[in-house]
């Protein structure tokens, strides 16, 4: 198996006839998914998506695949064929066609739409063209052929994209459930022909990997929420992603079947809701429906409310009714489900909001104390199915951690495919497919770039460390006058400290030290404002650490007079 290598340097000239497929995102990582493959100087995109922040990136709204190694090429852009509607693989659209508004989108009908809606807030019209599965199209050199592939929301493709170099398959994220909901499987059939014809290289989803077996159907779920229904006394909060329509038509059903009416809560879930139901994924019976200001009208135990928030998000409707930020109240006897597994790194936000939400009474039902959610991923058991019918003559593993990454890369050699055949790659890792092999042959700048508000890409791995610190040591400010000709004080030092832990009196200690370290300064002949600023950080930096073991991040104000 061939891995990256932090040395890689940028790759060669890609030869006549080779095909360059570069990830962006979604390696290393659950979300950001984006990949762009190069044949005969032209570009293809598949997905375009965001990565939620976590903990220790306080601040950031979004976080953007790095656009740097296309920007100057996306008038080779043929198009970006989105495989599937969920805000990882098509968040970040917008913030490209921001750069080339006409680079022209491929997609099924949800897909499109939800795209479409998010691209208006950004007032943006893209080209758009609709794909259904087992359609083919031709993007310059890229011939692409659609293929149904069953995951956690409508209308998800893989596609296979043929050019001179050969046949590669890329999943999107996929599960091969016998039983879906709308009754739409994944194509074996096709992906079994694709086999035929041999697929070149082929990237699979590799979330689920290290789970063994097989993802139950999604109908198993049904009952469940019907008896979480039946044994609710009070209202019923649902919490699921904005996007995740199946699980949406499950509370719907058992909402109408128990004679409660349902109200939508956030812009997203009301948008993306109404373009479900608009185009006929979503089927809601006449009246079930109704807006949220009419629930007071109600009693509660006729009510179920459908909020995002099932990862912890702190700003999302869930999290501000487990923090008491909310204008619907939590109250003994409420009935919480969270219908969604936990994406890894959010399990503390998670388990922070059941605890809120359990504090003020509410029964909370989650993945952990019911089955109220399946996974859209394929688990292992799946995949080895999958790869016996495919036999891909070079695997890459994506869309995953890197322990994810690792169990797919493994789940692909025990079913024959050789090992210096699978290709283990990150974010900027290029990868080339010449002569019919798959070899890594350099590394592009694929980092965080961070929305934070209407900030696009301003905010450094630098800015981050200064917040943490801000947020965990706390703050202290000096500000001190010193002479221009002299440099001896001659107002200050002002000493104030903010969420440092320590009381401002106790900083009267050090106003010496300060005072001393200057006057040193000034007989050197040190006069500088800059230096002095220097100076005073590392005085009051020492003094706080020996004293109190704390980092506060020092901020010194030198004024000349």
């Amino acid at each position: 198996m061939s891995h990256p290598h932090p040395e890689l340097g940028p790759p060669p000239k890609l030869p006549k006839g080779g095909l360059r497929v570069t990830p962006l995102g979604g390696l290393g990582e659950i979300g950001r998914n984006m990949t762009v493959f190069e044949f005969d100087g032209r570009l293809l995109i598949v997905d375009c998506g965001v990565l939620f922040p976590e903990e220790e990136q306080p601040g950031i709204d979004l976080i953007l695949p790095d656009f740097t190694s296309i920007r100057d090429r996306l008038d080779d852009v043929e198009g970006i064929v989105l495989t599937h509607g969920h805000e990882d693989h098509i968040g970040a659209v917008p913030y490209l066609l921001r750069e080339k508004p006409d680079i022209p989108l491929i997609g099924s009908k949800l897909t499109l739409a939800l795209i479409e809606a998010k691209l208006q807030e950004h007032r943006i019209r893209p080209y758009t063209l609709e794909v259904k599965e087992g359609e083919r199209e031709n993007l310059g050199p890229f011939d692409c052929e659609f293929i149904a592939v069953n995951h956690s929301i409508p209308d998800a493709l893989a596609v296979a994209i043929r050019t001179g170099a050969g046949l590669v398959v890329a999943t999107g994220d996929f599960k091969m459930d016998q039983l879906p909901m709308d009754n739409r499987l994944t194509d074996l059939h096709a992906f079994a022909r694709l086999s035929e014809e041999g697929i070149d290289l082929l990237l699979s989803d590799s979330t689920n990997a290290e789970v063994p077996g097989f993802v139950p159907p999604e109908r198993d779920i049904s009952n469940v929420i019907r008896g979480v229904f039946a044994g609710a006394q009070k209202r019923i909060i649902v919490a699921s992603f904005a996007s995740h329509v199946h699980r949406i038509q499950q509370i719907l059903d058992a909402a109408h079947e128990y004679g409660r009416r349902v109200a939508f809560v956030g812009r997203s879930m009301v948008r993306n809701m109404g373009i479900a139901r608009d185009l006929g994924y979503l089927r809601v019976p006449a009246g079930l429906v109704v807006d949220v200001k009419t629930l007071d009208d109600l009693p509660d135990d006729e009510v179920v409310l459908v909020c995002t928030g099932s990862q912890g998000e702190p700003m999302a409707a869930l999290s501000r009714m487990a923090n008491r930020d909310h204008q619907i109240r939590i109250v003994p006897g409420d009935t919480v489900i969270l219908a969604s597994s936990l994406i890894p790194g959010n399990e503390n936000a998670v388990y922070r909001v059941i605890n809120g939400l359990t504090r003020w009474g509410a029964n909370v039902v989650h993945k952990g104390n019911a089955k109220v959610h399946v996974s859209g991923h394929a688990s292992a058991g799946e995949l080895l199915y999958f790869y016996n019918i495919c036999k891909p003559k070079n695997l890459m593993p994506v869309h995953g951690e890197w322990r994810h990454l690792r169990a797919n890369a493994e789940l692909g050699a025990m079913t024959g495919v050789p090992k210096d055949r699978i290709v283990i790659a990150e974010d900027g890792v290029v990868v080339d497919l010449i002569d019919g092999k798959a070899r890594i042959s350099g590394k592009v700048q694929a980092g965080y770039v961070y929305v934070d508000g209407l900030s696009v890409g301003d905010v450094t791995e630098a800015s981050l460390k200064d917040r943490r610190i801000l947020g965990d040591e706390g703050i202290v400010s000096v500000f001190v006058v010193v002479d221009s000709t002299t440099g001896k004080v001659v107002s200050g030092p002002n000493i104030q400290a903010r969420g440092s832990g320590i009381e401002d009196s106790a900083f009267a200690a050090i106003v010496p030290k300060i005072e001393e370290a200057i006057a040193r300064a000034a007989a050197d002949g040190v006069a500088e404002p800059h230096q002095i600023q220097q100076l005073i950080r590392r005085t009051v930096g020492k003094w706080v650490s020996d004293g109190y073991r704390r980092r506060p991040m020092i901020l010194p104000v030198v004024v000349e007079v």
